[in-house]
C-alpha cells in the first residue's frame, strides 16, 4: 500500500465511522430517553476515533456522556491524521523540520490573539444588541487608515500610539452616531422586521465606509511605520545569544523560532487591551450594566439601567475594538479600502466557532483558526496554492464543529 493510499485510507475511516456515530448516537440515545444534547459529539469523536470498538459499546451502554472522552478521542483521530501525513509526505518541512513547525506554532498563536480580539467587538455588539454587524470588517480598515494618515500626513513625526488613540475615538465616535441615529429604532418599535433592518443598515454602513475612504484616501496601498523598535541585544550574551536574539525588525528564540516585530507588537497590545476590557466588564459599574442588558433588558431597565445608552455602547466598543485590531496592523500589512473584507469573513466564522454572543469563545475560536491557518498554509508545498487556501481552513473547521455542535463551543440552545 503506497504512503498516499494510507493517507486516503486513514481519512476514509475517520469520516465514514465519524459520520456515522454523529447520525446514529443521538437517534439511539433518545429511543432509550437519555440525554442527546452532546451525543451527536460523542458519537462523531468516539466513532471518528475507535470506529466500531468504541460505538457499539457506546449505543448498547448508554453511558453518561463525559467531555474528557470528546477530548481524548480528539486528540486521537489528530495524532492518526499526521502520521497518516507524515507517511504520505516525509519530505514536507512540516514533518521533518521540527524548527518549522515551531515557528508556524507560534506565529499562529500570534496571529490568533489578534483574530480573537477583532472578534470580541462583533460578539460583543450580538451579545447585547442581537444585531450581527456586516460594517465591523470597515471598522478595521478605519482603524488602520486613521493610524497611517495621523503619523504621515496629519501630525508627521508622531508616536504611532497617538495614533492608536486618534483611531480609537474615531471608530468609538462613529460606531455611537451610526447606533443612536439607524439601530435605536429597532428599539422603538418603529421597525416592523427588525432583524432584516439590522443586516440592510449595517450592510450600508460597510459601503459608505468603504467608499467614503476609498474616495478620500485612494486605492493606493499604504503602510505605517513599525510601532517601536526591538533593542538590539543577545540573551545570554551576544555572543551567543541561544536564548533570545533580538534586530530591530525580528526576534529569535532558542535560534529556531522567529517573530516579526508588527505582529508581536499588535499581538502584545491586543493582550494588553483584553485585559483592560474584562477589567472594565466585571469590575465596573458601566461593565455589569453592559452584562445586564446582554441577559435580560427588560429585567436592567426595572433596576434603573438604560438599555437604550448601553446598546449605544456595546455598538461604539464593538466597533472600536475592531478599529484598535485594524491599527496595530497597518504596521504589518499594506492597506487599502478594501482590506476589511476578509477580516469580516474570518470575525464571523470565530464567533459562530466560538459560540454566538460569547466572549470567551470568541478568543478561543480566534486562537483555534490563527493556529489551523498557520499550520495548514505553511504545510501545503505551494505557497500560491497556500495563500489561495486561506479563507477555505476556518470554514472547513467552522463546518466540521457546527455538524456537531451546532451552538458552537461556549453557544447556549436558546
Amino acid at each position: 500500500m503506497g504512503h498516499s493510499t494510507l493517507l486516503w485510507s486513514v481519512v476514509s475511516w475517520l469520516t465514514f465511522w465519524g459520520m456515522l456515530g454523529g447520525i446514529v448516537t443521538p437517534r439511539i440515545f433518545s429511543r432509550k430517553n437519555l440525554d442527546v444534547s452532546r451525543a451527536g459529539l460523542a458519537g462523531a469523536t468516539i466513532g471518528a476515533a475507535t470506529g466500531p470498538l468504541g460505538l457499539l459499546p457506546l449505543w448498547y451502554f448508554g453511558p453518561r456522556l463525559r467531555t474528557s472522552w470528546n477530548v481524548l478521542s480528539s486528540l486521537f483521530i489528530m495524532a492518526m491524521l499526521a502520521w497518516g501525513f507524515a507517511l504520505a509526505d516525509p519530505d514536507n518541512p512540516c514533518v521533518s523540520d521540527g524548527t518549522f513547525v515551531a515557528s508556524l506554532l507560534v506565529n499562529g498563536l500570534t496571529m490568533g490573539i489578534i483574530y480573537g480580539f477583532m472578534a470580541l467587538g462583533l460578539s460583543l455588539i450580538f451579545s447585547i444588541l442581537g444585531v450581527v454587524s456586516f460594517a465591523h470588517g470597515e471598522f478595521y480598515m478605519v482603524g488602520g487608515m486613521v493610524v497611517y494618515f495621523f503619523t504621515t500626513t496629519w501630525f508627521p513625526g508622531s508616536h504611532p500610539l497617538l495614533g492608536l488613540a486618534a483611531a480609537c475615538v474615531i471608530t468609538f465616535a462613529i460606531g455611537a452616531v451610526f447606533e443612536c441615529i439607524f439601530l435605536q429604532p429597532m428599539y422603538r418599535g418603529k421597525v416592523e422586521r427588525p432583524v432584516e433592518y439590522g443586516i440592510l443598515v449595517t450592510f450600508g454602513l460597510a459601503f459608505f465606509l468603504q467608499y467614503f475612504v476609498q474616495a478620500v484616501a485612494g486605492t493606493n496601498p499604504v503602510k505605517a511605520r513599525r510601532f517601536f523598535d526591538f533593542p538590539v541585544l543577545g540573551i545570554p550574551s551576544m555572543a551567543d545569544p541561544w536564548l533570545i536574539k533580538t534586530t530591530q525588525g525580528s526576534l529569535m528564540l532558542f535560534n529556531a523560532v522567529s517573530l516579526s516585530n508588527p505582529r508581536l507588537t499588535a499581538a502584545a497590545i491586543a493582550l494588553l487591551m483584553l485585559g483592560l476590557l474584562l477589567l472594565f466588564l466585571y469590575h465596573t459599574w458601566i461593565g455589569r450594566a453592559l452584562r445586564a442588558v446582554s441577559q435580560d433588558p427588560q429585567a436592567a431597565a426595572v433596576v434603573g439601567i438604560n438599555p437604550e445608552i448601553m446598546n449605544a455602547l456595546a455598538f461604539a466598543l464593538g466597533g472600536m475594538l475592531a478599529g484598535l485590531s485594524g491599527a496595530t496592523l497597518v504596521q504589518a500589512f499594506s492597506w487599502v479600502p478594501q482590506v476589511g473584507m476578509l477580516p469580516t469573513l474570518r470575525s464571523f466564522v470565530i464567533i459562530v466557532l466560538g459560540g454566538l454572543g460569547s466572549l470567551p469563545g470568541a478568543f478561543l475560536g480566534g486562537l483555534m483558526i490563527g493556529v489551523i491557518e498557520a499550520a495548514a498554509t505553511g504545510c501545503v508545498p505551494d505557497p500560491t496554492r497556500a495563500a489561495a487556501y486561506i479563507p477555505a481552513y476556518g470554514m472547513i473547521v467552522l463546518t466540521l464543529v457546527l455538524l456537531l455542535k451546532p451552538t458552537g463551543f461556549f453557544g447556549r440552545q436558546q
